[in-house]
């Protein structure tokens, strides 16, 4: 477990992350499930972030 910690403080930073299309299109599941995968996890991998978990729904995705 990753503690970050100062003087008199103690910290875990976890994140979830829900992004959603416009209008809540069910349109994830189909063709764009790869890219979209790919496109999520660019950022996280140059930024250091370990995704620990990810769902694609067929209107948004979980991270």
């Amino acid at each position: 477990m990753d503690i970050n910690s100062l003087s008199h403080t103690k910290w875990n930073c976890k994140y979830h992350i829900v992004f959603a299309s416009k209008f809540r299109r069910k349109v994830i599941y189909g063709k764009l499930k790869q890219d979209i995968a790919n496109i999520l996890s660019m950022p996280c991998k140059r930024k250091g972030v370990k995704i620990i978990e990810g769902e694609m729904c067929p209107n948004h995705v979980h991270i």
